[in-house]
């Protein structure tokens, strides 16, 4: 059975999802760079000190879903069935998050990260930290020290399958397509853990 978030956590959830809904409006009618964090907190109707209890920054307010992407990532690893193996699982996952940031009405949001200098770098610093996290998932699974570059390579290419797929014509085919590459490079670096 699934527990239910409490009555405070539900409060803290709903007052989150405000400001993000909120500064994501202001943000799309005026532009992420016009927009101040005073001026997203009237709009959410709350102190500017409660947005920095929800978001470490303003650029959080754009990636709102940054830590749980993060998760579902780190999860695909650590929640799969015992006989399923670790590439599919994360094709899997990053389907869904692809599906996810493609969908209809998607595209202003993407193209707002492009223009600004600040969210690509922030973009930019949130990967590498969610491949950070997902090495030491894998390394974890695999009972192997954290700092293994192999764990930390796939991390990165299947993180980076995110994004180039994400900017795909057809990203479903480039998901596929990059686990292929993916799949094949776990498998020659597998032999070489095993053997190391």
């Amino acid at each position: 059975m699934i527990e239910q978030p409490g009555r405070r956590e539900r409060k803290k959830a709903a007052t989150r999802q405000k400001i993000a809904d909120a500064a994501r409006l202001l943000f799309a009618e005026r532009g992420y760079d016009a927009v101040g964090i005073r001026e997203v907190a009237a709009a959410a109707d709350v102190a500017v000190t409660t947005i920095f209890s929800h978001f470490s920054s303003k650029e959080a307010l754009v990636f709102e879903q940054d830590e749980d992407f993060e998760q579902r990532l780190v999860r695909a690893v650590t929640d799969r069935e015992p006989h399923e193996a670790l590439i599919p699982a994360l094709r899997r996952e990053i389907h869904a998050m692809v599906r996810h940031c493609t969908a209809d009405g998607a595209a202003p949001l993407w193209r707002m990260i492009e223009e600004s200098p600040a969210l690509r770098q922030y973009e930019e610093s949130m990967r590498q930290r969610h491949a950070r996290s997902l090495a030491t998932a894998i390394a974890a699974d695999l009972d192997l020290p954290q700092t293994t570059p192999t764990c930390g390579a796939i991390a990165r290419f299947v993180v980076d399958a995110f994004s180039v797929a994400r900017e795909s014509d057809d990203p479903r085919t480039a998901v596929d397509e990059i686990f292929r590459m993916i799949e094949a490079a776990w498998t020659v670096a597998r032999s070489s853990v095993a053997t190391a």
